[in-house]
């Protein structure tokens, strides 16, 4: 799960009645995703990549969408498109500085 503020069992209880909000908080395991480089990046470059390179245009219907994001689905895979991530090692020990001491 990503870190946004509202993905908490606090806003079960918010959004649902408490007897509700209890059973779904109960059958919840939360692990949050490290803010930095983290695989929900991975999945928002890719959703990116779909979004500008097979769904700019209008899709007549959904089967036609199935067939068109199958194509790009397996295009994407068979080429192995590699992440270029932009936050180097050097990045983070100036960034990041402040987590690590002195040696």
């Amino acid at each position: 799960m990503d870190n946004l503020n509202t993905h908490t069992t606090a806003s079960l209880y918010e959004t649902f009645p408490a007897d509700e909000a209890r059973r779904l908080a109960e059958r919840l395991d939360i692990h949050y995703t490290p803010k930095h480089g983290s695989w929900l990046n991975m999945a928002e470059i890719e959703f990116s990549a779909l979004s500008n390179q097979c769904l700019n245009r209008r899709i007549a219907d959904a089967a036609t969408l199935r067939t068109e994001i199958s194509a790009w689905e397996n295009d994407r895979n068979n080429r192995k498109t590699p992440i270029q991530w932009h936050f180097t090692t050097e990045d983070a020990r100036i960034k990041l500085k402040k987590l690590y001491p002195n040696l």
